[in-house]
C-alpha cells in the first residue's frame, strides 16, 4: 500500500483556510527545513545585532560631535549614560533573539508568530525610514539585518513550519491533559 500524496494547496486561497485543521503530523515527525533555517537565521540575526552595536559604539563619538554635544562639558556624562542605556537595550534585544531561537527550535508556535510580527515591524520601520526620512540602506547600516528579517519572515511563515509548530504545541497540550 502506498502513502497518500500530500494535499496540494491552491496558489490563491481564502484566509479562512488558515484556520482549518491541518493534515495530522505524526508525533515523531522531523523538524521541517523551513523551521531549521528560520531558527538559524534568527541566530544569525542575533550575531548581526552584536556586530551592528559594535559599529554603533565605534561611530558614537562622531555622532556626538555631529550633534554638537561634545562642546558642552556637562553633556559628556549624559552622552556616556545614554550610550550605556542604548547598549543595555541592544544586549536585551540580542538575548531576546537568542531566546526566540531556542523557543523556535523547540516548536513554540507563539514564538514563531511573535518573531514574524517583530520582523514585520522591523521591515516596515526600515521602509518608512527609507521612504519618509531618506535613511540609507547600505551594508554598513541596515542591509544585512533587513535581508535577514525578510528571510526569517519567509521561512517561518511557510506551511511546513506552521503545521509543525502547531502540531508540537498540540502534542505538548495532549501530554499535559494525561
Amino acid at each position: 500500500m502506498t502513502e497518500a500524496a500530500p494535499r496540494k494547496r491552491a496558489a490563491i486561497e481564502p484566509a479562512t483556510a488558515l484556520f482549518e485543521s491541518e493534515d495530522p503530523v505524526p508525533v515523531d515527525a522531523r523538524r521541517p527545513a523551513a523551521l531549521k533555517g528560520g531558527t538559524v537565521l534568527v541566530l544569525l540575526r542575533a550575531v548581526t545585532s552584536v556586530v551592528w552595536w559594535i559599529g554603533f559604539v565605534r561611530a558614537w563619538p562622531e555622532t556626538i560631535a555631529d550633534a554638537g554635544l561634545d562642546r558642552i562639558p556637562e553633556l559628556s556624562e549624559f552622552s556616556a549614560a545614554l550610550l550605556g542605556v542604548l547598549l543595555g537595550i541592544g544586549a536585551l534585544w540580542t538575548l531576546f533573539l537568542l531566546l526566540l531561537a531556542r523557543w523556535l527550535w523547540r516548536g513554540n508556535n507563539a514564538a514563531r508568530v511573535l518573531t514574524m510580527i517583530w520582523m514585520t515591524v522591523s521591515i516596515t520601520s526600515a521602509a518608512i525610514g527609507y521612504f519618509a526620512a531618506g535613511a540609507e540602506i547600505t551594508v554598513r547600516t541596515t542591509l544585512l539585518t533587513l535581508s535577514l528579517d525578510i528571510l526569517i519572515l519567509l521561512a517561518l511563515s511557510s506551511r511546513p513550519a506552521r503545521v509543525w509548530a502547531r502540531a508540537a504545541r498540540a502534542a505538548r497540550v495532549g501530554k499535559r491533559e494525561r
